[in-house]
């Protein structure tokens, strides 16, 4: 069981490194974290964009693109299209999000014709090392659906399962998130946990809800509360009931706890690493590292 953030990149250096196809490559702080990405061993990346701009940038850092696949895009759209069909042809494992919007390369990824589409929904899993929490913990979903019903909820449970899978979990320990551990009529997220811990996600995995958050990372608290409970103090995946509660929850562990953290696409065919330009470099290097990761356990 991967515990660590730097675990995950010792683990991804020591297979094979993994293609990415980067869009819109021209940006400097992206390319920075591709740098580094592939000085570690973890990627061999295609940056795709404009060639001149990337060229520049890489000068600019210092750094050499005699080993590094070039390919010239007319526009951002053209970029986004270039790098699914890179991994969608089998010539990149896993694809990234450079200088352009989310919504142009997510397009792309959905796309019926060349994409990376499958029956499962895209939702975003973010992976936190807690300085206060004995292992790596998933959030899911604070970055994408917003106020996802019961079945998109299931499908961001099985996404998120993937990336637990990739982190050699064994038992894989899922908290639905809610206000209170009780169901009430009046909070659908307490009725959704109920109904989602009720589901068979196979072996191995134990779902519980409602919980409190609370409840979730502390045995203490349920202890006191003589709440029973498998997961409780040992939580591996959070899944949430709304974008807000994910986004705040994540925040405060990043601002307020001193957290590292990676972040991931999942529901492709292949990840998608999105970065930030409010993430740290080792932020950066962590994503890439973890789509690495995911990308070489399909």
């Amino acid at each position: 069981m991967i515990k660590k953030l730097d675990e995950i990149v010792k683990k991804v250096k020591s297979v094979s490194s993994m293609k990415l196809a980067v869009a819109a490559a021209e940006d400097s702080e992206v390319l920075q974290a591709v740098f580094d990405a592939k000085k570690e061993g973890i990627v061999d990346p295609v940056l795709i964009g404009d060639i001149e701009k990337i060229t520049e940038i890489a000068n600019y850092l210092g750094e050499s693109l005699d080993e590094i696949k070039l390919v010239q895009a007319d526009d951002l759209i053209d970029s986004a299209q270039k790098a699914v069909k890179l991994v969608s042809g089998g010539e990149a494992d896993f694809v990234m999000k450079g200088l352009l919007d989310t919504y142009i390369l997510l397009k792309e990824v959905l796309n019926k014709e060349y994409g990376l589409r499958t029956d499962s929904l895209l939702s975003h899993v973010m992976l936190y090392e807690v300085p206060t929490y004995h292992k790596l913990l998933l959030l899911t979903d604070g970055g994408m659906n917003i106020a996802p019903d019961v079945n998109q909820k299931e499908k961001i449970i099985k996404n998120a399962l993937k990336a637990a899978k990739a982190l050699e979990i064994e038992k894989i320990k899922v908290a639905c998130i809610a206000a209170k551990e009780k169901v009430s009529e009046k909070m659908i997220a307490t009725i959704d946990a109920k109904v989602l811990s009720e589901k068979d996600y196979g072996e191995n995995v134990v779902v519980e809800g409602p919980l409190a958050f609370d409840l979730a990372v502390s045995s203490d608290a349920a202890k006191i509360k003589k709440f029973e409970s498998k997961v409780s103090g040992d939580v591996d995946v959070m899944v949430v009931p709304t974008i807000e509660v994910g986004n705040g929850i994540g925040k405060s562990l990043t601002y307020m706890a001193n957290a590292k953290s990676a972040g991931i696409i999942m529901g492709a065919k292949a990840p998608v690493v999105l970065v930030s330009r409010a993430d740290t470099h080792e932020s950066k290097l962590y994503s890439i590292a973890l789509g690495a990761l995911i990308a070489s356990n399909k």
